[in-house]
């Protein structure tokens, strides 16, 4: 089983989430919603944010923040952002605190995704199974 849970504002983010989640065959929910909890075993979680602030929103990081590690035996990476790619960092040191294990290949968009780059979201989704 597999999920993909993101947090955006924007929009941006939810683009990627959502090819993301079509590509492996889920739903992608937003991190601030009820349903978001992971409360079974997880093969593969994809986790999306975006730089706010130069930080991660705090809905991302109280959600990282409840992730139980044995429901989740490795975590894949995607943001957007119009700055740069640090949320990557910053949701990779929050999970391995956490002591999830968080693969090395990432998905990053600068600004919002073209139709061009959604489909390499799937690609890269479907890579990281």
């Amino acid at each position: 089983m597999n999920a993909v849970r993101y947090y955006s504002r924007s929009g941006n983010t939810k683009l990627v989430a959502d090819a993301i989640a079509q590509a492996i065959g889920t739903t992608a929910i937003s991190v601030d919603q009820a349903d978001a909890k992971i409360t079974q075993s997880i093969d593969t979680l994809f986790v999306g944010g975006a730089l706010y602030a130069y930080g991660l929103d705090k809905h991302l990081k109280k959600y990282l923040n409840e992730l139980d590690a044995k429901n989740v035996k490795k975590a894949v990476l995607f943001s957007t952002s119009w700055i740069s790619k640090h949320s990557l960092d910053l949701m990779r040191k929050q999970l391995e605190e956490k002591g999830i294990k968080v693969v090395p290949e990432t998905f990053y968009v600068k600004n919002k995704p073209s139709q061009a780059q959604l489909e390499q979201a799937k690609e890269f989704a479907k890579q990281c199974l």
